[in-house]
């Protein structure tokens, strides 16, 4: 009498008779003896595995969490099942050695930003090493490498004090920078001051320049009876006002009385 097991696809059959490794068998219909045989089902196909949070020591004794997320799947049948008890926990525990290896060679802060350049060096570690338990490692990945709570509670004091420190700089350099601006202002504000000042002190002496050269130059030209009128416009003033003293020369004083303005000056003076 036999008995038939189908393999589904992506699976091998391990064929065991009295419990001993006989044969293997691929994806189809099989049959085989009951009690004296069996058929193990090992699946081929990519599996997940999530390795629990497990401390790593960093270089500068600081301890953090790690967490593996990974990808295998079996590429011998044989070795997975009949040569180790447990391959996929000594692929596990050969992916945390490793990982405890490149961390413990790195400072906090490096491991920490440099979760990438990890991931590149685990998978070069474990290589092909996995093979001796019929396992092949697809794609592995750190997840999260997490520090300590009082690791952690110290980078935060340490942030806020840089934060608080940087704010400080800021505003220093803000007050600064406000006074500088606002001496340059008034400096600006003296200096275009003192420059309007000296634009209108010099347009004043231009103007008064233009005004004396412009009356020498009249009276450069001007003859005897320009004088006269000028002595009359004078006399003229003085009859209208108060005083009765007029200094004169004496070389002009005969021709005084040919003056109409004088002769009154005169008569105002003899009262």
């Amino acid at each position: 009498m036999l008995f038939f097991k189908i393999v589904p696809q992506n699976n091998a059959g391990l064929v065991e008779t009295l419990g001993k490794y006989r044969a293997r068998r691929e994806a189809g219909l099989h049959f085989y003896v009951p009690f004296f045989q069996t058929i193990r089902k090992v699946s081929l196909a990519m599996r997940p595995l999530r390795l629990p949070d497990y401390s790593v020591i960093t270089a500068d004794n600081a301890d953090i969490k790690a967490s593996v997320t990974l990808n295998y799947h079996v590429t011998n049948a044989v070795k997975y099942m009949y040569e180790n008890t447990d391959s996929v926990e000594s692929m596990a525990q050969l992916v945390r050695g490793h990982l405890r290896d490149i961390i413990g060679r790195m400072e906090l802060n490096e491991a920490l930003g440099s979760t990438t350049k990890i991931n590149v060096q685990l998978a070069d570690a474990i290589g092909d090493l996995t093979n001796t338990y019929g396992i092949n490692v697809d794609r592995i990945n750190i997840d999260e490498l997490r520090p300590s709570a009082s690791i952690q509670e110290a980078m935060d004091k340490q942030l806020t004090a840089d934060r608080e420190r940087v704010a400080t700089i800021a505003k220093a350099e803000g007050e600064a920078r406000s006074i500088e601006l606002t001496t340059k202002a008034k400096n600006d504000a003296l200096m275009a001051t003192a420059k309007a000042e000296a634009d209108a002190t010099k347009t004043r002496a231009e103007a008064e320049k233009y005004r004396i050269d412009t009356v020498q130059a009249g009276l450069a030209g001007a003859d005897d009876k320009y004088f006269q009128n000028q002595s009359i416009n004078a006399f003229s003033t003085l009859a209208e006002s108060s005083s009765n003293l007029v200094v004169v020369n004496g070389q002009e004083l005969d021709q005084l009385g040919q003056i109409p303005v004088a002769g009154k000056l005169l008569e105002k003076g003899l009262k």
